[in-house]
């Protein structure tokens, strides 16, 4: 492999190929943008900022925001100025926050709003001196930019603050969610993250080109979204930044190319278009859900044999009259593809999205390999995989069924952790919990978590995402949680769609979700629902009791990933009680 730049040499280089518009935020329906000159004088006076702070090589310096713009010139900033990155998520807890602050030595620390400033200061007393992004005073992020000190030469300054780092230098130092204790802080070095972003994103592989658009909406604190960033950059794309409350009419006023994405995106997609088409009531109420259901059926039947002549003639009709128009009225009409990642997409998902003309390419990564491991190509997407492993990196599975991995993406360690809790075997694999199998051709599949496996009172064992995927495919359930280790049988925690639920079962709209959630009917269509969803697994995977949360799953309550994943632990204890009524109650 050649060797490799520096992260501060990589995005510098990246940067000095002129383009009129490098990075783009929509807030609020409008778009601010900056070239790519603007964008590497703007993150070099924030290097120039933290150095004139008597922040040095090494030291740490946190991010705790919102996706925007801003984000990356700090991240770049910190880069360029030879620091540390500490990115942190605006929904982390007060306690976790004190924790990183002081596990990293944070030194700064860039936040959205006086909002947040005034928060850390109430109540995390030991958080660094703060920037504020949309602050105006001494402490906004306009005035640490002006006040930075003068450079007659940036390139030459940047060079000296560069001086030095080498490839295996800790770069980003990023924390894990902490669902089961303290956060734990990962460290990954320059050579980490540029060689993965070098060998997933190669021209030749994605077919991005120049000037196209990437989007992003996932937050820049998790490492899938921070190497995007990173692979948009060095394929020279236009980057969009926008808001997951935003999503659908941003994307119809940008038009992008590529989107990376999470499978709970897609689910709330389709659901959206079929209720939307419910809601429109007419022909179209049963038109759309129609040609989404013979759409679906035609990429299955495409791909695993021959459609059928009376499918092939359904499929033409449906395609006509719905599913050609779905991109354009999406503002998809230029999309090359999603990139899937971060959690399980089911199967029947990609083929409902393949009928609404859309590629996915589903990925396998974690934030301890930088992230990306394996990911589908264009032109070899085998769907239900996770793809081939990426240039450099080589995977293999225990004998136990875990997926181990071995690269240059693999991170450094845990920080502050001895050797013997460090997740490597003797011969240095990493060891990433994930059990999965690899098919003839390279490609891996993924099946569950290795501590999230549970066995029934039958000695079945049960891989819940397994089944907690199928069940999501229902339009009418939101979130969902499988349990019911030493049980007979596995049961579900579900959060409704209860928008759909509300139409389907005709409830007044004053009803409020908590006395939903205790309605026999809206029980009774979530028991038929994941009966249904998950007949065509094993019979032991079947589900035959529910429990119904009395409200959606939040980020802010700490119920949900960034990546709107259930945070297991969390939602274990704060709903031991229902999921024991569970098997309480008759499963009729």
């Amino acid at each position: 492999m050649n060797e490799l730049p520096t992260l501060p040499a990589f995005i510098a280089e990246h940067l000095a190929r002129p383009r009129p518009t490098a990075l783009a935020e929509r807030r609020g329906g409008r778009t601010t943008s900056l070239s790519s000159a603007d964008a590497h004088r703007a993150a070099a006076a924030v290097a120039r900022g933290i150095r004139g702070r008597g922040i040095g090589r090494g030291d740490r310096v946190a991010i705790l925001a919102n996706n925007r713009v801003d984000w990356l010139l700090a991240d770049f900033g910190i880069l360029y100025a030879g620091g540390v990155v500490v990115p942190m998520y605006p929904t982390t807890a007060e306690d976790q926050l004190a924790f990183i602050f002081a596990d990293s030595e944070a030194k700064l620390v860039f936040v959205d709003d006086d909002a947040v400033a005034a928060r850390l200061r109430a109540t995390v007393p030991n958080a660094p001196p703060i920037v504020v992004f949309d602050g105006a005073g001494d402490e906004g992020f306009e005035a640490f930019v002006r006040n930075a000190p003068a450079s007659a030469d940036d390139d030459g300054a940047l060079a000296s603050y560069r001086e030095g780092i080498a490839l295996d230098d800790l770069a980003v130092l990023i924390y894990t969610s902490g669902t089961t204790g303290q956060p734990k802080g990962v460290m990954l070095s320059h050579r980490n993250l540029v060689s993965d972003v070098t060998s997933a994103f190669d021209a030749g592989v994605t077919g991005m080109r120049e000037g196209q658009i990437g989007l992003s909406v996932l937050p820049f604190a998790h490492i899938y979204e921070h190497t995007d960033a990173l692979g948009y950059l060095s394929n020279g794309l236009v980057h969009y930044v926008t808001t997951p409350d935003r999503l659908l009419d941003d994307m119809r006023a940008i038009r992008p190319a590529y989107v990376a994405v999470v499978p709970r995106i897609f689910e709330r997609l389709i659901a959206g278009i079929i209720g939307s088409a419910r809601a429109a009531g007419g022909l179209r109420r049963r038109l759309v859900p129609w040609a989404l259901k013979v759409g679906t059926e035609y990429e299955r039947a495409v791909r695993d044999g021959r459609p059928s002549l009376p499918l092939r003639l359904q499929h033409a009709l449906a395609h006509k009259l719905v599913l050609s128009k779905i991109p354009a009225t999406l503002g998809l009409d230029r999309l090359a593809y999603f990139v899937s990642g971060s959690a399980p997409l089911h199967r029947d998902t990609a083929l409902t999205l393949a009928a609404m003309g859309f590629t996915v390419l589903e990925g396998y990564g974690l934030t301890e390999t930088s992230p990306v491991v394996t990911v589908n190509r264009p032109t070899d997407n085998v769907l239900g995989t996770v793809g081939v492993p990426v240039r450099n990196v080589e995977v293999k599975i225990a004998d136990d069924g875990e997926v181990l991995v071995k690269g240059a993406n693999v991170m450094l360690g845990y920080y502050h952790l001895p050797p013997e809790e460090q997740p490597f075997t003797p011969d240095g694999w990493f060891q990433t919990g994930d059990i999965g199998t690899l098919d003839e051709r390279g490609h891996l599949s993924i099946t569950d978590r290795k501590k999230e496996l549970f066995k029934t009172s039958g000695g079945k064992w049960i891989a819940p995402s397994r089944v907690e995927t199928a069940i999501k495919r229902s339009i009418y359930i939101g979130q969902v949680m499988v349990f019911g280790n030493n049980e007979p049988h596995p049961a579900a925690l579900v959060a409704p769609n209860w928008d759909l639920v509300r139409a389907k079962l005709e409830l007044p709209t004053t009803m409020a979700t908590a006395e939903m959630a205790h309605d026999s009917r809206v029980r009774e269509l979530m028991l038929r629902e994941v009966r249904a969803h998950t007949a065509d697994l094993a019979r032991f995977e079947h589900v035959e009791r529910v429990a119904i949360l009395p409200r959606d799953p939040t980020v802010e309550d700490g119920e949900l990933s960034p990546t709107l994943k259930l945070k297991r632990r969390v939602v274990e204890q704060r709903y031991a009680d229902l999921m024991a009524r569970a098997y309480a109650l008759s499963a009729d």
